[in-house]
Formats: structure tokens, sequence, C-alpha cells
């Protein structure tokens, strides 16, 4: 009797913290409705972050999902990094990213650069280069989640301890809007009409010229796969200013788009999962 070859699916090791309480979301709906989907091609396994460095070695790709911000378990964090590498474990989003994967240090070049992000400086002598208004935002260059976020007077910013902080203007805008994208295909666009409620979010559709503002951040970040949510304000003037760039693990409100919508982003993510592992081969 002649056999049949079997093609053995490859498995990812699912990282989510499904207990986080996230502010306007629910981290463990959206990952448990990924998760159920990524099945049909991929055989998958969920776990805690804290517990994805012990597990890895038995998978093919690692998929860091809605982990919940980093510092709050930030010396773990970095060890699994550190494994990864060494182990030549494949981690999706890649750890090269330039954003928020990476600190807050890219406001700051994106400032130096010249693009059109909410101005950034993190040093006394430079406060000059910033817009004067009524009160600053001063954030720690760790943070996440708003986690750390203050606002404070301009006479104020003399006082602050400088090096791991950074102050920014802070922008009258009239909303917010993030363009979610898988490696460089745009997916769908969500913005917050009311200022004061950023996840409640709608469903908007961007003009050429907002995805173009949008594709110049994950252009800049390299990234050759993965998923991005590149998050900005629309000012009083018209004008979209970055906020966030968004590459280590973006909240996307797939609850919040429509089926076709979500369907679409499912298979692209699929894909370019696929895409990954056959790119990157295992060290």
């Amino acid at each position: 009797m002649e056999e049949t070859a079997v093609t053995a699916r490859r498995s990812i090791l699912f990282v989510s913290d499904l207990a986080y309480p996230a502010r306007g979301r629910r981290y463990c709906d959206e990952d448990i409705f990924l998760t159920s989907r990524l099945r049909d091609t991929f055989d998958v396994a969920l776990c805690h972050p804290l517990d994805a460095a012990a597990l890895m070695g038995a998978f093919d790709a690692v998929v860091v999902r809605n982990s919940g911000p980093v510092l709050h378990y930030q010396d773990a964090y970095d060890a699994f990094r550190a494994r990864a590498r060494a182990q030549g474990t494949r981690v999706y989003n890649p750890l090269s990213g330039r954003g928020d994967m990476a600190g807050k240090q890219y406001l700051l070049d994106l400032t130096a650069e010249g693009h059109p992000v909410i101005p950034t400086v993190d040093r006394l002598r430079d406060l000059d280069r910033l817009p004067e208004t009524d009160l600053y935002a001063v954030k720690p260059k760790a943070g996440a989640d708003s986690i750390g976020l203050s606002f404070v007077p301009h006479a104020e910013l003399d006082g602050l301890t400088y090096g791991d902080l950074l102050v920014q203007p802070r922008v009258d805008f009239r909303y917010e809007v993030s363009f979610y994208f898988v490696d460089d295909s745009f997916q769908y666009a969500l913005h917050a009409p009311d200022p004061e409620r950023r996840w409640v979010l709608e469903p908007y559709e961007p003009t050429r010229a907002d995805l173009a503002f949008a594709r110049r951040f994950v252009d800049w970040n390299t990234l050759d796969h993965g998923i991005q949510r590149v998050d900005a304000c629309r000012t009083r003037d018209g004008e979209l200013l970055l906020v966030e760039l968004e590459d280590l693990n973006p909240y996307l409100s797939l609850d919040l788009v429509t089926d076709e919508v979500r369907d679409t982003f499912v298979a692209a993510m699929a894909a370019s999962l696929h895409r990954f592992l056959d790119s990157a081969p295992r060290a």
C-alpha cells in the first residue's frame, strides 16, 4: 500500500496575558478569537508572557500579542529577548522593531529627523525646541498604556529629573486615529471621535494622504514581517501627528470591525506568519 506524504503543520506559541485589566479593552476576547482562527493552519498553544522563555524551544515561532506593558515584568521580558536571540528562536513581531518595542527613543529620533510627530525632548536645555503651550505631557521613556503620564505647566518643567523622561507639548487635537498594518499591507483604520474617550472607537475611512502619512512610519520601522499600529492625532489645523508607533503588542480592536475586515486581517496575519517562517529558518 502506497503511503501518502503528510505535510507537518507549523507550531506557534501565542503569548498573551488574558487577565490583564486593560482600560476599555478585553485582551482575552481578542486573543481567544485570534488563536481559534489561527488553529485552521497552525498548531497553537497559548501561554502567559512569564512562561514564554521556558516553553518557546518546542515551537516553530513565538507570537507576542496582548502581553500587557512589559514594564510590569521588565527583567523577565529582557531575559526572554536575550534567550530568544541566543537560541535563534523566531519571534513575531521580530525583535528588531524600532518603535515601542525599543522604548520611546523613536519619538526623539523622529523629532530630530523632522517627521510629523508630536515634538519630543528629553533634556532641560532642549525645552526651547517645543512650542509654547499651557500644559506639557511628561511621560517615562519606558512607559506604556499611559502609565506614569502627567501634565505640568511650563513653570514646573525646570524642576523635573531628566534622563528617563520625555516632554511633549499638550496638543489640542480633534480626534485620534489608528492605522493597522500586517507587514507593509494596510488593513483598516479606527478613530476615537471624543478626545476624552480614547478606546471608544469607530471605523474610519482614510484618505490617500492619511495612508501616506501612516506608511512613512511603517517604512521607517523597516520590519519585514509583523503587525503594527500607527497612532496619530488630528490637530485643529487638520494636520496628522504621530502619537505612537506600536510594534510590540498592539491591541487590534478586532471586535469593532466588520466580519469581512476581520476575516481579511486573519488571513493576512496567517500568510505573514508563513512567509516569516519561510524566510527565517531556525538557527
